[in-house]
């Protein structure tokens, strides 16, 4: 049986809209609408959609960079919620986050080399000699050189930025990392070495993660399991073999349908969504999805469809009940 790490559940995070001359409204953007889902040991649970889905808002949630809405965030047993300064400093050194813009998350002023060293000192896990130390070691099994320890962030390229970044995260020798979109800014060819390198430090190190992106093929490649987030909500989950064989939403239809095919003699029929992605402070009644779904029936725009198994998907859709099974 595997080992449960992480467990979320009916995690909501809204955000109030203000505008007007006293700044003040009773909109909010419901950016994360009611996400529940278990994150296994060692394993790769990709999280896709479109942008503006509320993926990154999720990943911030979960490790509270963004105080939840409402929704129970558990860690080994421990709620997160709940939990006071003290045991959330200790958290988040088992909880890493890289970002996608890694220039962004690097203090320009700071030295490559005192950014990984900096984490390593605040948490009191060794002396400054050692974490200097250290910090060379990291350059190096991320493929940088550590002679670069001395040089500012401004002097990388984006693809070795991001390895700092993952340097950075792994200083703290965490169990879970969150890694937000970490590729999507880089090049093909440095995007998989990047993804390359993700795998090789799980296969070293057992880490644990919640890979972020909206590249359903970067996923396929990394993922042990999938989620797709649509209007912040998850509409499927399930092992990636399935997901791929057999995609059970009308949304993972047309997402997998975008995947470009390597063999033109093998044509696929392309998914056309219509419109854009609602806006997340004013989504449809009924199934979120429902304004844009070329499987609608009278039932998706009056009934929000409530999450169930079906052949080992979760699956929010009106095209399915739990007494179809397989």
């Amino acid at each position: 049986m595997m080992e449960k790490v992480l467990e979320v559940k009916n995690l909501k995070k809204y955000f109030p809209l203000k505008g007007g001359v006293l700044q003040k409204s009773k909109v909010q953007i419901r950016a994360v609408e009611d996400v529940s889902f278990d994150l296994y040991k060692g394993e790769t649970l990709g999280l896709v959609g479109e942008s503006g889905s509320g993926k990154s808002t999720t990943g911030r949630t979960i490790l509270r960079l963004l105080e939840p809405t409402q929704g129970e965030i558990t860690y080994e047993g421990k709620s997160i919620s709940k939990m006071k300064r003290k045991d959330l400093r200790s958290f988040r050194k088992n909880a890493q986050m890289i970002f996608q813009d890694p220039y962004a998350s690097l203090n320009p002023r700071m030295t490559v080399g005192e950014a990984i060293v900096e984490p390593i000192l605040s948490h009191g896990l060794m002396s400054k000699k050692n974490a200097v130390e250290t910090t060379m070691e990291l350059l190096e099994r991320v493929g940088l050189n550590p002679d670069y320890y001395h040089r500012f962030p401004h002097q990388f390229s984006g693809g070795q930025r991001q390895r700092i970044g993952i340097a950075r995260a792994l200083a703290l020798n965490p169990k879970v990392i969150v890694a937000d979109e970490p590729v999507s800014a880089l090049d093909v060819s440095v995007q998989a070495q990047i993804i390359n390198l993700f795998k090789d430090l799980q296969e070293e190190f057992g880490f644990t993660y919640l890979f972020i992106a909206h590249d359903l093929s970067v996923v396929k490649y990394l993922s042990t399991r999938i989620a797709v987030m649509y209007l912040g909500e998850i509409v499927e989950i399930c092992d990636k073999e399935k997901l791929f064989e057999r995609p059970l939403h009308p949304y993972t239809q047309a997402l997998i349908s975008a995947i470009p095919e390597p063999n033109p003699r093998k044509k696929e029929k392309r998914i056309i969504l219509q419109g854009d992605i609602p806006s997340p402070s004013d989504p449809p009644k009924g199934c979120k999805f429902s304004n844009r779904c070329f499987k609608r029936m009278d039932i998706c725009t009056k009934v929000h469809p409530e999450m169930i198994e079906v052949g080992g998907h979760g699956i929010r859709c009106h095209l399915y009940t739990e007494k179809e099974g397989n």
